[in-house]
């Protein structure tokens, strides 16, 4: 049982409370049906005016007390909503954003969306239609025990409501999920558009991407008009249904009053019964579209609840010391099927430092996604001091590792929350992480120093701003592992140089650091060198020699030495040792790739041999 499945099973205390309300108020609602019997075969005959003050007086505060039981039910339904909501909205938004990470964009974009609808309904009229509804077939009864063909007449009105019900439901089905799915299609795609505004507008495609988001729109509008269409002309019928047929009660009751089969007053009771008995059932017609979308949340939600976020909290490790290792790991970006990291071993030994190179497409942010655990690894392990990054608990090992992505977020909130990852950490946390990232002085530079708001998505800072203030976040609270993916992709000559002096405190202070780049100045500030070609680990080694060679050059002439020896050809021979890069080849006898990786050499060593 999922966690949606016992939020429900936990309000059955609270429904029962409901529906002993709902059983008093729809006993109160036979009191205009006394009344009237009384009045009509009692006060009219006998012409007593203090008994009709009386009758009066006493319908009257019952009528008072119905109004007050149908507030406090109201009420309860509200309260009902909240507490599902409270104890739902957590997990649901926390599971929404794990979901989108192991399943990719648009995963459970709707999850938030489908708790609000499920509150919603339960304190709309749809959820009081159905604890009303249960007392149609007493109503119903009443009416046969004044006669037989009214409460037949009344009990054939309600099956073809309910017949209605189900035609509603049939016709409706159909153009409602159609409609569902092109709203969530068409969301994506405006999503995607606004994010890429600057790109739309500057290249003249806003023509372009507005007929394609209409075109999806526009076939959620007609799915959704086809679906209203038909339940309103549903609704219609029922509506006249009901109608009718309490006109034709007062037809039937009146013969039977000629007849003197029953009373005038019985002939009034009879209508007002049967209008309340069919009345919920008409109200469930009314409503069933939002019965179908909620029946449609809660089938979404409990297939995201299901799958594992329920599971029980990971023992707490000990805070690593930032020892990595991968043992032979691939990795497969979800929603597709080709790996984008194959068998790729190796070792970081605590406070060293590691850059990945390689070609666009070569896996290198696939890698870096699976090390801080955003993507699990198809096959083999990533270990943070021996233990599995799954092992631990996801709260925990995020506090100890620093993350800075290639597409930098920063959240609405001021400068110090972003570097703080909006917690309440004191002051001079703060500042040592910017002092250790080299942002100090440009955030005091800004408006309202480290107050200063940030806007939506970081828009009101520039993109390298975003950058070096990321990278503070990603340093806060002295991680073990910092992980970043192209830190210096925006930044200038100087943000280069304050990137180049963290990397140098991290690795002061103990900690590993993991970097993703294409530029040689942060080349040059890391121990060592790993290269992926096509998510393979093609060589690795120390960055001696290097001095001389862009890394453009370098990262060709190591994917042009594998290559080579794929291919059986032989190797570069004419490279100069000065030049090349220190590296290793992975023996196929080693099946992690470890042996001889990320082990200091004095020399760097010449170009194998053909």
């Amino acid at each position: 049982m999922n966690r949606l499945q016992s939020a429900v099973r936990s309000l059955r205390g609270p429904v029962a409370l409901v529906a002993s309300f709902s059983l008093a108020i729809n006993l109160l609602v036979l009191v205009p049906s006394l009344y009237m019997l009384q009045v009509y075969d009692r006060i009219l005959p006998s012409r007593n005016l203090t008994t009709l003050l009386m009758l009066s007086v006493v319908c009257l505060g019952l009528l008072v007390l119905l109004g007050a039981l149908e507030w406090v039910r109201s009420v309860l339904l509200s309260r009902i909503a909240s507490r599902f909501d409270v104890t739902l909205a957590p997990l649901v938004h926390r599971t929404a954003i794990e979901s989108r990470l192991a399943q990719g964009p648009g995963a459970d974009d709707r999850a938030v969306a489908d708790l609000t609808a499920i509150r919603q309904f339960i304190t709309g009229k749809g959820l009081v239609a159905l604890f009303d509804a249960p007392w149609a077939p007493i109503f119903i009864g009443i009416v046969f025990v004044f006669d037989t063909w009214l409460g037949a007449l009344a009990l054939g009105g309600v099956v073809v409501l309910l017949l209605l019900t189900a035609l509603a439901d049939w016709l409706a089905r159909g153009p409602s999920d159609r409609s569902q799915l092109a709203q969530q299609r068409a969301a994506s795609l405006a999503g995607n558009q606004f994010r890429n505004a600057e790109a739309v507008v500057s290249m003249g495609m806003l023509q372009r991407v507005t007929e394609r988001w209409f075109g999806v729109h526009q076939q959620m509008l007609i799915e959704q008009a086809s679906a209203v269409e038909r339940s309103a002309a549903v609704a219609a019928v029922s509506r006249t249904v009901r109608i009718a047929l309490q006109s034709a009660v007062l037809g039937v009751g009146a013969f039977a009053v000629i007849q003197d089969r029953i009373t005038p007053g019985m002939m009034i009771a009879a209508s007002i019964l049967v209008g309340r008995g069919l009345a919920p059932v008409e109200a469930l017609i009314t409503h069933w579209r939002q019965f179908t979308l909620v029946r449609l949340a809660y089938r979404r939600l409990t297939k995201l609840l299901a799958r594992g976020a329920d599971a029980a909290p990971a023992t707490t490790l000990p805070r690593p010391a930032g020892h990595l290792k991968l043992e032979a790991i691939t990795v497969v970006p979800p929603g597709t099927a080709r790996p984008a990291v194959r068998a790729v071993s190796f070792e970081i030994p605590v406070g060293e430092s590691l850059a990945v190179v390689g070609a666009s497409g070569s896996g290198k942010s696939s890698l870096a996604r699976a090390v801080v655990g955003l993507w699990r690894p198809l096959s083999g392990a990533i270990r943070l001091d021996g233990n599995d990054v799954r092992h631990w608990d996801r709260d925990q090992l995020g506090a100890v590792i620093g993350y800075l992505p290639q597409d930098i977020e920063l959240f609405e909130g001021s400068v110090s929350q972003n570097i703080a990852r909006f917690s309440d950490a004191a002051p001079e946390d703060v500042l040592e992480a910017a002092r250790l990232a080299g942002v100090h002085e440009l955030i005091q530079r800004l408006p309202q120093g480290y107050d200063t708001p940030v806007g939506s998505d970081g828009s009101a800072l520039s993109a390298g701003q975003r950058q070096r203030v990321a990278l503070a976040r990603a340093v806060f609270g002295r991680p073990a592992l910092v992980v970043l993916d192209e830190p210096n992709s925006n930044l200038d000559e100087a943000g280069d140089q304050a990137l180049s002096g963290a990397i140098a405190n991290l690795k002061a202070q103990g900690t590993t650091v993991l970097i993703i780049t294409h530029r040689k100045s942060v080349l040059e500030a890391v121990d060592r060198v790993l290269a992926l070609r096509e998510g393979a680990l093609v060589k690795t080694g120390s960055t001696q020699g290097f001095s001389g060679r862009f890394l453009p050059e370098m990262i060709a002439a190591i994917e042009e030495r594998a290559v080579q020896s794929a291919g059986g050809a032989p190797a570069l021979t004419d490279a100069k040792p000065a030049e090349s890069i220190e590296i290793k080849a992975i023996e196929p006898a080693d099946p992690l790739g470890t042996a001889g990786l990320l082990r200091p050499r004095t020399q760097p060593e010449s170009a194998p041999k053909p």
